[in-house]
């Protein structure tokens, strides 16, 4: 069973949607569910200050995306680095054990977003 906070997410997704450039997005997959997180955020100033999430996926997997683009908001990329999956589980109201794989997926994500920061291209300004 989810939790209402779960299914809030899920029902009313927060940032929906891809940023245009200059934003980074990355797409990160499950390979053992095939859930796909395409994330999108623009930085200023070395902070995100929008965040966008697209997923092809199952319920979890939505809600944790649109919980990971709320918490990305304001943070740096040590703080995108040090994302835990326990942060998106406690942010969703406990995730099921079936449903873990999907606050995995917003780490990956997460940390492909900062990975892109170190490359030309994605350098914050």
């Amino acid at each position: 069973m989810h939790s209402d906070l779960l299914l809030e997410h899920f029902r009313n997704p927060r940032n929906a949607g891809q940023l245009p450039p200059p934003a980074i997005t990355v797409d990160v997959t499950n390979p053992a569910c095939g859930d796909l997180l395409r994330l999108s955020a623009l930085f200023q100033e070395g902070k995100v200050v929008e965040a966008r999430f697209q997923v092809r996926g199952c319920t979890a997997s939505i809600a944790a995306g649109s919980a990971l683009s709320e918490w990305m908001i304001g943070k740096t990329r040590a703080e995108l680095l040090a994302l835990t999956a326990e942060i998106i589980d406690q942010a969703l109201g406990g995730l099921e054990p079936a449903s873990k794989h999907a606050a995995v997926l917003c780490v990956d994500g997460s940390k492909a977003i900062a990975a892109q920061l170190s490359t030309p291209q994605g350098a914050v300004s």
